[in-house]
């Protein structure tokens, strides 16, 4: 009985984090809502957390080929030169614009003839 009162091993936060990290969790459950014997809507949660060497272990590498989180993917990025080529064009057509919707230059009173 004194072992319930003090455990001989200590339960710390870190020690319950490794365990679950290196063992893996699962976490599942399905939420319901009814109205009238008639199902409105199912909600079906399932959380896996575990260590990546254990996700590799049971077969899950999703990561290693998303293209959002793999380092070596350049195929949606542009080089500095294509960046500055872009940057150009846009400046150019917004100098374009500029210039197409700027009203014309109003004569000025002084440069304006007087009829007398």
């Amino acid at each position: 009985m004194p072992e319930l009162v003090n455990p001989s091993r200590s339960h710390g936060l870190v020690d319950i984090l490794d365990r679950v990290l290196d063992k893996g969790l699962v976490i599942a459950g399905d939420i319901k809502i009814n109205l009238a014997n008639v199902e409105l809507l199912t909600i079906q949660v399932r959380l896996l957390i575990c260590s990546i060497d254990k996700a590799e272990q049971i077969g899950l590498n999703w990561w290693r080929s998303d293209p959002r989180l793999t380092a070596n993917n350049t195929a949606g990025a542009l080089s500095a030169t294509d960046v500055e080529a872009r940057l150009e064009r846009i400046e150019a057509q917004l100098t374009r614009l500029a210039q197409i919707t700027q009203p014309a230059a109003v004569p000025s009173k002084s440069s304006r003839k007087t009829s007398g």
